[in-house]
């Protein structure tokens, strides 16, 4: 999925805030890749939590070794706990990452059904398992079902794109909400532009913005 700049979601965020017009100009139409292995993609958040990108990445492919390469359900449960710990992750994820596997393989969440239901449902479903909470259940909406009003406040990486781009020091999620209500119903979309921001570095720069 291209997000192209004459979109009604662009259309609409960039006459409701000019600070992020200004952002979406900068960087242009950007291209959406979705994550077609839902299994897959939770299961590696899930390893990913409070973790660098290059310590998650190190643990992926220690575990990945041992699988072949496969992360699905059946290849998870062949290994157990230590397994996992000798690959770098804790206890309690090696535990969650395991409980996910279980509750998928043995039917008690069913990923298949999950892209029919609403927003609210889906964080309900997901967020019943230890282990997965609401960033983890935000970021398969934003980044596997592509659904474009959701706004993932309890993400680092987001939080740094909006503290820079309002010039806030420590917003609290209240405030958050309430300034971002304009995005509506294209919140995604907006974070997207935070995330690619952050991802080019223009976090470091100043945007002048002029009305």
């Amino acid at each position: 999925m291209i997000i192209t700049l004459d979109s009604p979601a662009i259309i609409h965020l960039k006459k409701k805030d000019k600070r992020l017009a200004a952002v979406i100009d900068a960087i242009g139409e950007i291209e959406c890749r979705g994550y077609p292995d839902a299994f897959s993609f939770i299961a590696k958040e899930i390893v990913e939590q409070m973790l660098s990108i290059k310590a998650a990445d190190c643990i992926r492919n220690r575990i990945a070794a041992m699988t072949n390469g496969a992360f699905t359900p059946e290849s998870l449960l062949r290994l157990t706990q230590d397994d996992l710990r000798s690959a770098g992750m804790s206890r309690n994820k090696a535990e969650y990452l395991l409980g996910f596997a279980s509750a998928v393989a043995g039917g008690r969440l069913d990923l298949d059904s999950l892209p029919a239901l609403p927003d609210e449902k889906i964080v309900k479903r997901l967020t019943s398992l230890r282990g997965i909470g609401t960033w983890t259940a935000k970021m398969y909406l934003i980044f596997v079902l592509q659904r474009e009003d959701v706004l993932p406040y309890e993400d680092g990486a987001f939080m740094q794109s909006f503290r820079w781009l309002y010039g806030m020091r420590n917003p609290c999620r209240e405030t958050v909400i309430r300034r971002c209500r304009k995005w509506k119903p294209y919140a995604s979309v907006a974070a997207r532009y935070m995330y690619r921001a952050l991802d080019m570095g223009m976090t470091k720069n100043h945007i002048r913005i002029t009305t």
